[in-house]
């Protein structure tokens, strides 16, 4: 599905070398996490691969479903069935959660869809989530705690019916019991769309036990350095991500 191979990013304003020697596969299916600390690169990706301008990339490639990702625009990665759950959701003014979906779904079909349809689809989900019925007529975000705004989130997700979806610091925000309820509907999700992935972006292992993924990737100096299982996420909260170099006798 997603295929990056040597990519070297850096930032257009201080020419800041941020990805460097990049590489990463994902097939269809299957949940990837990446950790490590900050400014090591792991948000950077994210925004690289919906084609942020702020980033130049100077060498490697990135393709999605065998289409070069480089040359395309945002509008276009989107098209392509790629959705990002942001680590801070901005707010909108003015523009409703509703006509933000129902013009995102036209972007995405090019069929107008019809209102009964769309109005059933969003009580099941907001009931699945457990969210006001009303923040769907509310504008984008606005006045919502952090958890409200990553469950809006999902929200769109479950409509929007994406093939790959990167979640920035999901958990960031949310308490324990909505993290299990964002949790539990992302896994269900994921049973209903057997072929769509999952590249989950975090600092702690606690939405990886209740998202269980297929790799655990370790990132540093903005490259991935170790991969394993949930494992290798408990022994990174354990021991940090530093490498300690034995004392020599």
């Amino acid at each position: 599905m997603l295929e990056i191979k040597n990519l070297c990013v850096e930032t257009t304003d201080t020419n800041k070398k941020i990805l460097n020697q990049f590489s990463l596969s994902i097939k269809e299916g299957e949940i990837h996490a990446i950790m490590g600390p900050n400014g090591t690169g792991k948000s950077t990706l994210s925004k690289v691969i919906f084609r942020n301008q702020d980033y130049r990339i100077l060498s490697g490639s990135m393709t999605l479903f065998g289409k070069d990702l480089i040359p395309l625009k945002t509008c276009e990665v989107a098209r392509l069935g790629v959705f990002l759950c942001m680590q801070d959701p901005l707010v909108i003014e003015g523009v409703s959660n509703s006509d933000f979906l129902r013009e995102a779904l036209y972007e995405k079909t090019k069929e107008h869809v019809s209102l009964y349809s769309f109005v059933k689809d969003v009580e099941n989900a907001t009931k699945k989530l457990e969210m006001d019925e009303r923040i769907i007529h509310q504008s984008i975000n606005q006045g919502l705690s952090g958890g409200e705004k990553k469950k809006s989130e999902i929200l769109q997700l479950l409509l929007l019916k994406p093939k790959l979806i990167i979640l920035d610091e999901l958990d960031s925000g949310l308490d324990v019991d909505s993290l299990k309820k964002v949790c539990t509907v992302l896994k269900e999700y994921l049973k209903e769309q057997k072929d769509a992935s999952v590249l989950i972006i975090t600092h702690y292992s606690r939405i990886l036990d209740d998202i269980h993924p297929d790799y655990v990737h370790k990132m540093m100096d903005g490259k991935i350095i170790e991969t394993g299982d949930i494992h290798l996420a408990h022994k990174i909260e354990q021991e940090g991500y530093q490498v300690k170099e034995q004392a020599k006798e």
